[in-house]
């Protein structure tokens, strides 16, 4: 082979990876697309009149996650599967907004932790590498991290709305998120900064549930849970 029908095969090559990089990205665009529609739908809850508007709000999403379950299809046909990692670079910030859509809903839901598992089964996908397109262990953890700040932005609305137990139920939740995150050794660095800032949700809500404690708000909330 010459150095010309070398590099014509190269280029043969880059211009077939292109073409599949491409598709890709049209098709991550459109769920990136679904997940702000879901996104905003969520973010209704923070609204004074949104906390007793949180079944239908899940529910909507839980329809939107349905949409995101054909198109995550649709990208899984734009590559062959044992090439997962070689893409991963496309999808890795949707499915990570994704896995974070997935908690937020079940934690609405359930005021219960989402298990990778289940995201999976959420969007569609899978768990174990082998079997193909699948949760990353660090994108669900991704996923939960986000979560916790937009927990801590509840915390706070609780309060403006005059929800005032909630706050103390997030601050038990996310102290129990915290210590299982000290339980691992995360080498990613992208992690490891977003659990840092989990440090800081960990302290506002704990601010929180102070100021509802020194007002006596805390106390009549408890009390009043009891009766």
């Amino acid at each position: 082979m010459s150095v010309t029908e070398m590099f014509t095969y190269i280029q043969g090559f880059l211009s077939a990876d292109q073409d599949v990089r491409e598709d890709i990205r049209k098709v991550v665009q459109i769920l990136e697309q679904t997940a702000r529609e879901m996104l905003t739908v969520l973010q209704s809850v923070h609204q004074p009149s949104g906390f007793k508007e949180i079944p239908s709000k899940c529910a909507k999403a839980r329809e939107l996650f349905c949409t995101v379950r054909t198109q995550i299809a649709d990208l899984k046909t734009k590559f062959p599967v044992e090439q997962y990692y070689r893409f991963h670079e496309h999808w890795r910030f949707v499915l990570q907004r994704l896995a974070f859509l997935a908690a937020f809903v079940v934690y609405l839901e359930s005021e219960s932790l989402v298990t990778r598992e289940e995201v999976a089964q959420i969007l569609g996908i899978e768990v174990v590498r082998e079997k193909g397109f699948h949760l990353d262990v660090e994108d669900y953890l991704a996923g939960v991290l986000i979560m916790a700040s937009e927990l801590s932005r509840l915390a706070v609305n609780s309060v403006t709305a005059g929800d005032y137990n909630r706050p103390l139920r997030i601050s038990n939740f996310i102290n129990e998120l915290d210590s299982g995150f000290r339980l691992l050794n995360l080498k990613n660095d992208p992690l490891r900064k977003r659990y840092d800032g989990l440090k800081y949700d960990v302290k506002k809500i704990e601010e929180v549930v102070y100021d509802l404690s020194i007002r006596g708000l805390a106390k009549e909330s408890e009390s009043g849970a009891d009766k």
